[in-house]
């Protein structure tokens, strides 16, 4: 039988060593790396190919919903599970948006843990009973917030939500610049055009945009 082959995302690494060590002591699980940021998670998930990539919402550098759409689009035999703090139904809309396949707090993690990567695994979708819950409340109410909506014409795109993610962080142009691996003149038109959208004015507004809006923590 194939071991399932797994990949760790979270900024904490006894969080990390837990998990692992958890995983470790199961028959038929791998652990074939760990990451700290979600740009090391996407790295690392196009070169080890995961089968599931476990991983958490508020990381720097990338956090989990852009690194799912990423990872997604580069390995897309992988499956996401998000494992995380946060619990809300805005959060649950979001990472089915971005393509994940499972949702599991953490401090539902040690029962449900292995049932949920064993479903992603299998393609299908896992929700802890919070999570669950609030899907099931959201359809009975019924809206349609937990499928795919039309994009409003001010939302940002991918590319800048990672630089606005980047410039809450603290990065100078020049470090956004390097760590999206383009060009300085890039930057500065996306960021242009990013508070021209959002009508803001300065750096410390982006920064409460980002918080808000789950691209940055508090």
């Amino acid at each position: 039988m194939t071991r399932t082959r797994i990949l760790i995302a979270d900024d904490f690494p006894l969080f990390r060593k837990g998990v692992r060590e958890f995983l470790e002591t199961q028959p038929g699980y791998e652990v074939v790396g760990e990451a700290a940021t979600g740009r090391e998670a996407l790295v690392k998930a196009k070169h080890l190919k995961p089968h599931v990539v476990i991983l958490d919402i508020s990381m720097p550098e990338l956090n989990g919903l852009e690194a799912t759409r990423e990872i997604l689009k580069a390995v897309p035999e992988t499956e996401v599970l998000v494992l995380t703090l946060h619990e809300s139904e805005d959060l649950v809309h979001k990472v089915l948006e971005a393509g994940a396949r499972g949702y599991v707090l953490k401090s539902d993690a040690e029962p449900t843990l292995l049932e949920a990567i064993e479903a992603v695994r299998q393609h299908k979708a896992f929700f802890a009973s919070k999570v669950a819950a609030m899907v099931l409340e959201a359809y009975l109410k019924g809206g349609n917030r937990l499928v795919g909506e039309k994009a409003s014409p001010h939302e940002l795109t991918p590319r800048e939500r990672q630089i606005v993610q980047l410039l809450a962080e603290g990065k100078s142009n020049k470090e956004v610049a390097s760590a999206l691996e383009i060009s300085l003149h890039t930057v500065v038109t996306h960021r242009s055009n990013i508070m021209h959208k959002l009508e803001v004015h300065s750096v410390s507004e982006l920064v409460r945009y980002a918080i808000r809006n789950n691209l940055a923590s508090a």
